[in-house]
């Protein structure tokens, strides 16, 4: 099915190279890693994840950054290799712990061990971790996990006053801790990706939740895992809403659109008390993925202005305000806003007091970029810039800016109010209490604000 397999770093370097089929030329990695960095159209986007160069397919993913590439002469569904990779690097960061150069570098035997299990003459066989370990024999060298990003969003989520442990999602699933011993705990993460399409005026056109709750067990033994869900949850749309906007973590029914499972879950006790039965298979797998279109409160308010102020001149204001409880911190906010064509400078002027906000102006595709570190809940920040413009336009200004979009991530925090309520492991001995811990984070997927 696919010809060439091979993971690339940033600087295009090639770290892991597998030829199943010998139908694409050896150059494939070099020729891609080309491809796709001089990739620039008119709007400034990057190489779609599927593309044709001289008859040879490439597909690749983006994880931890890094490139998980397949290269086929024929024709293959898009769909099914972009999942295929998506899975290898599941896989080989439950094996090595954590994923990034250094990691397939130092344990690159057992990389290649993995795929020589996973694909077989270009075909897949088998992606799941638990099977795996009956055929791999090689031992991971552990990578400290300070020296590159984690694979999950989740990794360094605070709850309550307590931090997240540096290796909750970078240990290996088949490697001890010192000593010899392996520490009993699980990890769920309940991940959020928000689209929501505000009109000019601030009203919601559109809004949706694309969710799921990720599992990883590190329980000796697999033992029976009990999670409940909250009592109110309703699945399917009934027409109406019943959402108080006082709190994400308030009384109000969570109504999902639809939702599916992992194989490993039984919904016996679903139906009466929304309780889902599993037992988890090594490595981190989704428990449940969900939909929600029923009505939200979005995390955050943008008002976005742009209006002449004189001959070749304009002025822009941005103001970002967070709808959520002041416990509660967003990281990594962003805004980017497309100025008029003939945009050639850019002043900006930031609020008194502003500390760990950046700003800058992409001439290139003329993007207004605003960057802020964190974000508390409650709080309002506010940015304004004064354009200068190399010729008169006859179009309207407001026409030919924005929209405006932004990304975030906010842990600890529920945008649908689905909740964990208890996590109950069926206890081998009284003595057998292991850790468990249960987070949760909401990012941007499509967050956009016209203008």
């Amino acid at each position: 099915m696919i010809s060439q397999f091979f993971v690339l770093s940033q600087r295009g370097d090639n770290i892991v190279f597998r030829d199943y089929r010998g139908e694409v030329p050896k150059g494939s990695a070099e020729i891609f890693f080309r491809k796709v960095k001089f990739w620039k159209n008119d709007d400034g986007e990057e190489a779609p994840p599927v593309f044709n160069v001289d008859g040879v397919n490439y597909l690749h993913v983006k994880v931890a950054g890094l490139l998980f590439v397949a290269t086929t002469r024929i024709n293959v569904s898009p769909a099914l290799v972009l999942e295929l990779l998506q899975r290898i690097a599941r896989v080989i960061k439950d094996y090595l712990g954590i994923l990034n150069e250094d990691s397939l570098r130092k344990n690159f035997v057992l990389v290649y061990e993995l795929l020589d299990e996973v694909i077989d003459f270009g075909y897949p066989q088998n992606t799941s971790t638990e099977v795996l370990k009956s055929f791999i024999f090689n031992e991971p060298i552990v990578v400290d996990a300070g020296r590159g990003p984690s694979l999950s969003p989740a990794a360094m989520f605070m709850q309550g006053s307590k931090r997240m442990p540096g290796t909750a999602v970078t240990k290996s699933v088949v490697a001890n801790e010192p000593g010899g011993r392996k520490r009993e705990e699980v990890f769920v993460d309940v991940i959020e990706k928000i689209s929501v399409t505000f009109s000019a005026s601030g009203y919601i056109l559109t809004s949706e939740i694309d969710g799921t709750i990720q599992m990883k067990s590190y329980l000796t033994g697999n033992p029976e895992i009990r999670l409940a869900l909250n009592e109110d949850l309703s699945i399917g749309r009934s027409g109406h809403s019943s959402y108080d906007y006082s709190s994400s973590s308030g009384a109000g029914m969570v109504i999902l659109d639809d939702c599916n499972f992992h194989e490993s879950v039984r919904l016996d006790n679903f139906d009466l008390d929304r309780t889902l039965t599993l037992v988890p298979p090594d490595g981190e797998f989704p428990v449940m993925n969900f939909r929600m279109t029923q009505e939200f409160k979005p995390p955050f308010h943008v008002n976005a202005l742009i209006e002449e102020a004189g001959s070749l001149k304009a002025e822009v204001m941005l103001k970002v305000r967070a709808d959520f409880s002041s416990t509660i911190s967003a990281n990594t906010v962003a805004l980017h806003m497309p100025l008029p064509k003939h945009t050639t400078r850019v002043s900006f002027d930031l609020e008194s007091g502003a500390v760990g906000q950046t700003t800058d102006f992409k001439e290139g595709n003329k993007m207004l970029e605003w960057g802020l570190r964190k974000i508390v809940g409650g709080s309002e920040h506010t940015l304004r810039a004064k354009l200068s413009f190399s010729q008169e336009t006859n179009m309207n200004i407001t026409k030919e800016s924005g929209p405006v979009s932004m990304t975030f991530t906010i842990p600890m925090y529920s945008a649908s109010r689905l909740q964990v309520r208890y996590l109950q492991i069926v206890k081998k001995s009284r003595t057998y209490n292991p850790y468990r811990w249960v987070r949760y984070v909401t990012q941007a997927n499509s967050y956009v604000v016209r203008i």
